[in-house]
């Protein structure tokens, strides 16, 4: 049976260019970054080249990318590295509900450490209110940390104004783009950013790896100790083959990426437009137009999620109920509950996330066959 792939916001398949990039910094290209010797040099020149890639796609300065073990690594050091390192400035952070677990239970770690956080809410497109994010200014807050792009629904959020409120307060900030960052035009120079995360497998690079962009002059305190590989910022010897393949997977993004933009939109637009048609009680959650181009999520009213998912899995489709972090948790998705949902309504979500190896045809096997399994299931 042939495997139809449509959870590309889980994870993606490593390109073969991204493969064929590593290969060598898994065999004979082995040398330990830190060694002065040929191999180890090779590899320090390799993890160099892949952090101005890195650099490229999201406009800013080599020496402002920091890898990491992907994007929960970038967010924790994000936030609890500004934390720490301000904490005598203040003690109050401000957030989204409608953020990552990887955000949302830093904070809440730091709250149980003395921290103050203010959850903000979303409308139903699941966009923060500006006006909510001037009020929840104090003198004492520290970090503002706003996701680009929700991992469930797609809604993109408006970086620029928030950033715009930032720096009006002195207030640095954050924001997870694990699932922007080669998938809509970034540029943390223009959008205002001072911290911002990345993973490599969301775009198709291997996992385990990520990158933390830090603005220069943004200073924080560091999480794990060691060496001072990083530039004292992550203690640990460097992963080289992810690292070099997390490089080709940016370079590739960049050159590709209106093209992919626009053809990620017309599949996903078609699916729509076909669910909508064909399953009147289907309901759309999120913005359908601030939303990034491959995330489509509805709710089926009266099926079961996980069901539904079983039912297409029998026939070789691939899709989830909404973030691959929160899998084996029953309880509804903080996200659609933060939008509006009942209960019940969050629990029968189908989030469809497309990729670059998706046709139309696989859609159309994808929407008769949601179709059918809502008959059986109904």
């Amino acid at each position: 049976m042939k495997i139809r792939y449509f959870d590309h916001a889980a994870t993606t398949c490593v390109r073969e260019e991204v493969l064929n990039e590593m290969l060598p910094f898994l065999k004979e290209k082995c040398g330990n970054p830190s060694s002065l010797y040929s191999l180890g040099r090779e590899a320090k020149r390799a993890i160099e080249e892949a952090r101005k890639k890195v650099a490229l796609l999201i406009n800013c300065e080599p020496n402002e990318i920091y890898f990491t073990g992907g994007g929960s690594e970038s967010d924790n050091m994000a936030i609890k590295g500004i934390a720490y390192a301000n904490s005598n400035k203040g003690k109050h952070i401000i957030t989204s509900k409608i953020e990552h677990p990887a955000v949302l239970h830093t904070c809440k770690k730091l709250e149980r450490q003395g921290f103050r956080v203010t959850y903000l809410n979303v409308n139903k497109d699941g966009i923060i209110d500006l006006e909510e994010l001037r009020r929840a200014i104090r003198n004492d807050t520290i970090l503002i940390s706003i996701m680009t792009v929700n991992n469930e629904i797609g809604t993109i959020e408006p970086i620029y104004e928030i950033s715009r409120i930032a720096k009006m307060y002195n207030i640095t900030l954050h924001s997870d783009s694990v699932q922007g960052v080669g998938h809509i035009p970034i540029d943390v120079k223009k959008m205002g950013i001072d911290m911002l995360s990345l993973s490599g497998h969301k775009l198709c690079a291997p996992k385990g790896i990520g990158a933390l962009y830090i603005k220069n002059g943004i200073k924080i305190e560091k999480l794990i100790d060691g060496g001072h590989q990083e530039r004292d910022k992550r203690a640990g010897t460097e992963n080289v083959p992810g690292m070099v393949g997390l490089g080709k997977a940016c370079e590739i993004a960049r050159i590709e990426l209106d093209r992919s933009m626009k053809y990620l939109k017309d599949l996903r637009d078609y699916y729509i437009d076909e669910i909508e048609k064909k399953i009147p009680n289907a309901i759309f959650n999120g913005s359908r137009n601030l939303r990034v181009a491959g995330n489509a999520n509805f709710s089926f009213k009266g099926i079961d999620a996980q069901n539904l998912l079983l039912k297409l899995d029998e026939k070789g489709i691939c899709a989830s109920s909404g973030s691959a972090c929160s899998s084996g948790d029953s309880s509804p998705s903080h996200v659609l509950k933060a939008i509006g949902l009942s209960d019940d309504m969050a629990k029968v979500a189908l989030r469809i996330s497309f990729g670059e190896e998706n046709t139309k045809e696989d859609v159309d096997y994808l929407i008769e066959n949601i179709i059918k399994a809502i008959r059986e299931l109904s």
